[in-house]
């Protein structure tokens, strides 16, 4: 098989770990936000210290921690699962920064105002304060969903076979010159994914602007 063919087919799998990863971070980043702008000071540290523990461990510790060391009696972690896993749990800690900072720049008296007109706290959140905090935040979600596609490279690590995985397969089955190849291929193929996906943020950005 050549190189072209066999980094193609970890391509899938590269894919899958991002958007599963991504998933799991945007959703479970929702609590955490919440939890970074409670107002009470005790939630807010335990959540700060959570926050600033997930980011601070490297990704590929999490993801050893989770491929090594989580067990269930006999079984343990599948090297996918625990990749998904531990790029999720990173992934929640950033965007919930992400999520706070856009929060973070919405005038105050949106909040009074809404109440002055009766709208619920949950009403208020989703209805009026969530879509503009998107707005804000979407440059850079899709900056970090852009980091998180080259970082599902270090799945490569426990065994994953997405496409650096492949590309190291085949680097060790002919080495020199040829055996580069594959990860000039890799390259290639990150920049295909990742330049129409920055394309289509920055319209999405756009349109929702003008719609503001």
């Amino acid at each position: 098989m050549d190189a072209i063919a066999l980094v193609l087919l970890g391509l899938p799998m590269t894919l899958l770990v991002t958007v599963s990863s991504f998933g799991i971070g945007a959703i479970v980043g929702i609590p955490l936000m919440l939890g970074l702008r409670s107002n009470y000071p005790p939630i807010r540290a335990v959540f700060r210290v959570i926050v600033d523990l997930i980011r601070g461990v490297p990704t590929i510790v999490w993801l050893f921690l989770l491929y090594f060391g989580v067990t269930f009696g006999h079984l343990r972690l599948s090297s996918l699962s625990a990749a998904i896993a531990g790029l999720g749990i990173v992934s929640s800690a950033y965007l919930a920064e992400i999520y706070r900072g856009g929060f973070a720049t919405l005038a105050r008296g949106q909040i009074e105002a809404s109440h002055a007109l009766g709208l619920g706290r949950t009403t208020t959140f989703i209805r009026v304060l969530a879509p503009q905090a998107l707005r804000t935040s979407l440059p850079s979600i899709t900056t970090f969903l852009l980091a998180l596609l080259k970082d599902s490279s270090i799945a490569s690590t426990i065994g994953v076979t997405e496409m650096v995985f492949s590309a190291t397969t085949f680097s060790r089955q002919n080495p020199g010159t040829a055996g580069l190849m594959p990860f000039f291929i890799a390259a290639g193929v990150y920049v295909v994914v990742s330049v129409p996906l920055a394309v289509v943020a920055r319209r999405l950005d756009s349109r929702l602007r003008r719609n503001h």
